[in-house]
């Protein structure tokens, strides 16, 4: 198509959020035209969403500010299924108790990206167990799963790569994407939304949405699909080694997401810009085009915009803080993650390794061991000498704290208590 004439899909176009969309012209059109309500569904796996999450995350922002009504939708119901998409294994079963505690934890980081009111585009937030936890299972087969093929159900994705594989797939999960396209169905139906959006792992649950409207009301939804981002060295989004990037405090510290950002990779900085921040599109051709050590100062831009985002701009400022206080000026900083440990364990002495297993620098007693064995193990950044090195309270510097580093990147301190 020519370039889009809404201004949502310009946005989305320029920026590199589209991959597939099941009618691009008549989407634009109708963001054109007017208001449009369109939803994105997460699950509720776990206590917080991560990196991953967050191109679909800052697509409903774009949404937004383009002058559209968002739906967040949250997986209350389908979360007792469990999305097959992407998956080698069945995920584990959560209890209702979990999914909830989970949904509340989730719920409070969608503010820090959109605005929720009553407002005409004020975005909303649904959970799919409100129709899904009512349905009668027999007569929901006979009137909808009728409409679905099972030969075609097999060649999707999320079903094909698992079988391929030879993994076992589930019969509940295999009704995941029949419960999600009755979603998309249930939401044009309740709040009139005819956009449903996602990563590209979703594109066959999507479009079985939109055929099913078609197909029992003769409605014409829409469906639009990012692409699932790697990072430069071929790593999944939001994966590192010491785990998820989340984007809850409670699971990391805003100073860890900051320096998640800070450190991508080079190839990857104006890519993370157009996708992950506001920034004009100008602005981040002059900070992608810059080279060798000046490229740092675009990952910091990066990152302060990002942690701006979703930790907001004081945690932001207190991260870059930390982090040139740390890096540049050889001291501490009061946002670095941190853990208390009795005075008097310190005066007896703690192995160092258990120190930075504690603190979170290490997965294992075992991998701190061969990460002081071999050199990457650093207190008050004075390197570890010996494996079972000792850390006391002659190790409290003027500040009354001791600094833990695993390698030049990441460290933790030691709050006497």
């Amino acid at each position: 198509m020519s370039e889009p004439r809404s201004d949502f899909l310009r946005a989305i176009v320029e920026r590199g959020y589209m991959h597939q969309c099941t009618d691009l012209d008549g989407l634009d059109g109708l963001a054109q035209d007017g208001r449009v309500v369109a939803y994105v569904g997460y699950d509720c796996t776990g206590p917080s969403l991560h990196v991953g999450h967050l191109l679909s995350i800052m697509i409903l922002r774009w949404f937004q500010q383009t002058g559209h009504k968002p739906i967040v939708l949250m997986g209350g119901g389908t979360t007792k299924v469990g999305d097959p998409s992407g998956r080698d294994t069945t995920r584990q079963l959560l209890t209702d108790a979990q999914i909830a505690e989970n949904m509340a934890s989730i719920k409070q980081k969608f503010t820090n990206f959109i605005t929720f009111g009553d407002g005409p585009t004020d975005a909303v937030m649904v959970n799919n167990a409100d129709w899904l936890e009512d349905l009668q299972y027999i007569p929901f087969l006979r009137d909808f799963g009728r409409h679905f093929s099972i030969n075609r159900m097999l060649g999707f994705d999320s079903v094909k790569l698992r079988l391929e594989r030879e993994q076992p797939l589930s019969f509940l999960e295999f009704n995941y994407m029949i419960l999600q396209a009755y979603d998309f169905l249930e939401l044009s139906r309740r709040h009139g939304c005819v956009l449903q959006m996602g990563g590209s792992d979703q594109w066959g649950n999507i479009v079985n949405g939109v055929e099913l409207a078609r197909r029992v009301d003769n409605r014409a939804l829409f469906g639009l699909t990012s692409p699932l981002l790697t990072t430069a060295s071929g790593a999944k989004m939001g994966k590192t080694a010491q785990g998820a990037v989340w984007l809850n405090a409670e699971q990391l510290s805003p100073y860890d997401y900051w320096q998640y950002w800070r450190n991508v990779d080079d190839a990857d900085v104006g890519r993370f810009l157009r996708l992950f921040t506001e920034l004009p599109l100008d602005e981040i051709a002059r900070l992608e085009a810059l080279q060798g050590q000046e490229l740092n100062e675009a990952k910091k831009v990066l990152a302060d915009a990002t942690t701006g985002l979703c930790h907001g701009e004081a945690a932001a400022e207190e991260a870059a803080e930390t982090a040139r206080r740390t890096f540049e000026a050889g001291t501490a900083g009061s946002a670095l993650p941190s853990i208390d440990v009795p005075q008097a364990e310190l005066e007896a002495g703690v192995l160092a390794y258990e120190l930075f297993n504690r603190a979170g620098l290490c997965k294992s007693n075992g991998e701190a061991r061969r990460l002081i064995k071999g050199g990457g193990g650093r207190v008050n950044d004075i390197a570890i000498g010996e494996e079972l090195h000792k850390v006391t309270a002659d190790d409290i510097d003027g500040e009354g704290l001791i600094k833990l580093s695993a390698g030049k990147k990441r460290h933790a301190l030691v709050k006497p208590v």
